[in-house]
Formats: structure tokens, sequence, C-alpha cells
């Protein structure tokens, strides 16, 4: 803007929520809240990074744009709302591009992105990194770094009827949501050293009421053993005097670690489902500054937390 002498505020300022262009106002918005796009109105928006927007920011925002949108991303994530429900529309126009199609690139930033590629100079000198070349070097859909749960196995609901049919042990798991988190049921069954699991739930749940209405409908009998975290012993009593068999998984110190890392200890194979496979792809270990943390985000994570509580609770020891 000031090689083409526009008036500009971003030299005097070190942020700014709006300026004038030309006679044309232009607003920065940060996309954390989808509150933030109620009654919020434009001509033209630009929705940058789009896979760190929410589903729900888009579409309210959407609703009030009156012209034309555009938006990118960098491709880091197998599934995403993005994918299933954007790109697919007749209405969206989908382009494909690289670090090669841009002009303005620098040398030493072009010289980091193929230093991820995988040569024998690049593996000489302890730089490459398959994810990174995916995403950053050809723009393809690649796992997240840094999973939880990086290796599963996805089957159809037929095969989970036959390859679990001769198990050792059935549990179910269930992690509380109320409004904005979903309560998740996971059924568990185990043979030998294989894990298979099955979404039953996965709903915000106001209260145990509701959460009993759904249960009627998908616990089999009275001998079935639900594991439920017990940070909410209100809500397990309330299950329990309905009669369901809910029990409290025993947390302790480390405990989410030591459990995930018992569910990994099995060969996990999950039937195929939107949800699972999303927490499965962005259930992810912190990173801060660079540095790995071993402690997973707190995102991401409902269904597996289900999982982690039928196996802290009733496979343990297996």
């Amino acid at each position: 803007m000031t090689d083409f002498g526009v008036e500009h505020p971003f030299d005097r300022s070190r942020e700014v929520v709006t300026f004038d262009l030309l006679g044309n106002k232009i607003n920065f918005i940060g996309a954390d809240k989808a509150s933030k796009a109620h009654g919020m109105s434009c001509d033209f928006m630009y929705c940058n990074e789009m896979l760190d927007i929410e589903n729900d920011f888009f579409d309210q925002a959407e609703m009030r744009t009156r012209m034309f949108w555009w938006g990118d991303y960098n491709p880091k994530v197998t599934s995403h709302w993005v994918y299933d429900k954007i790109i697919p529309r007749d209405d969206v126009a989908f382009l494909h591009t690289t670090f090669k199609d841009n002009p303005f690139i620098s040398d030493i930033e072009k010289a980091k992105i193929l230093s991820y590629e995988d040569t024998p100079e690049n593996r000489r000198q302890g730089t490459v990194d398959n994810y990174k070349w995916k995403v950053y070097g050809l723009g393809i859909r690649a796992a997240m770094e840094g999973l939880v749960h990086p290796n599963v196995n996805w089957i159809s609901e037929f095969q989970w009827d036959i390859l679990s049919q001769d198990y050792d042990e059935e549990v179910w798991g269930l992690d509380f949501g109320y409004t904005s988190d979903p309560s998740a049921l996971v059924q568990v069954r185990q043979r030998g050293h294989d894990l298979f699991l099955r979404k039953r739930l996965y709903i915000p749940t106001p209260n145990s009421e509701i959460l009993c209405q759904y249960l009627d409908d998908i616990i089999p009998d009275e001998n079935a053993v639900i594991w439920a975290d017990s940070a909410d012993p209100g809500m397990i009593n309330d299950l329990k005097v309905a009669g369901f068999p809910v029990y409290a998984i025993n947390k302790f110190r480390g405990s989410i670690n030591y459990g995930n890392g018992l569910v990994n200890k099995f060969h996990i194979h999950i039937v195929r489902d939107e949800d699972f496979r999303k927490e499965q792809e962005n259930y992810k270990y912190k990173v801060i500054n660079g540095i790995k943390l071993n402690e997973p985000e707190d995102k991401y994570n409902h269904l597996w937390d289900a999982t982690r509580y039928a196996t802290l609770g009733s496979l343990m020891y297996m």
C-alpha cells in the first residue's frame, strides 16, 4: 500500500481492527467464536486458513456475505468440514496450488520447503519431514503430526459384526457432555490384542433425563458394564438410580497418558464414522514454542476419553 501511495494505518499501530481503503471499509475479525459473526455483514469476505475456522462461524458469516467470498488453507488434516461441505458444492470453485505457483516466494522460503522432501541430500542433512512436504510442498492432505492414536484400522459395520463376534469381553465407555460438548458413548469389544470400537452416541445431553432416553435405546441389557468420568458423580448417581450399570473410573495422576498408552497397546479397529475419524485425525499432543509436550490437547477427545475409561475400567490387566 505504501508503494502505491495509499494511506494506511499499519506503520502506526501494532494491531489494526478496521481501516478505510479508497472509500471501502476493511474489517479484521477473529474467527474463534461463532457469535462474532452474528449480525456481521459484508460485500466480500476472505477466510485465511479455513481449516482453523469452525463450521458454525463460517455458516454465520457466509449468510451475511452479499457478493463473494474466498478462502485458503494448508491441507494439514485429512478430514474436515471444508472438504465435506464446501469443496463439493456446485457454486464453489477449487484451485489447488503449491509454493511453486507463488511468484513472490523468496529463495530462502523456497529452500526451506524443498528441504522437507525425501531426497538423499535432505536425508543426509536430517531435514526430511514427510508430513510437511505433503502439506506445504505438494499441497495434499496429510494426517496431523503428534497424534495420540496414530495407528488405527477403519472397518465397516459388516466387518464389526464378523471380526468382533468372538470377543473376549464387551464394555462401554461414556464421556459426559452438556451443551457445547457431546456426550460420547463407545461400545468396546476386546479379542486378544485387538480392540474394536464403535460410536453409539455423540450428542450434547443437557441433563441425565435426556441422556437416559438415549441410553434406553442403545444399551442392550442390564448386564452391560459402563465406565464413566468420576468427575461427575451427580450424573453417575442419576444414571444408577435410573437402572443403568454405570461405574466411575478411578482417575489418578497421569491417568490420561497411562490410559492412552494402554489403548495403544492394542490393535485398534474403528467402525467408520465421521465423528470418530475427525477425533482420530485431530487429537494430538500439545506443542509450545515448537516443543512437543507429553500432554494431549483437551479437544477432539470425547470418543477417545470414553474409550480410555472403558479400557482402564475393564481391560487394564489384560
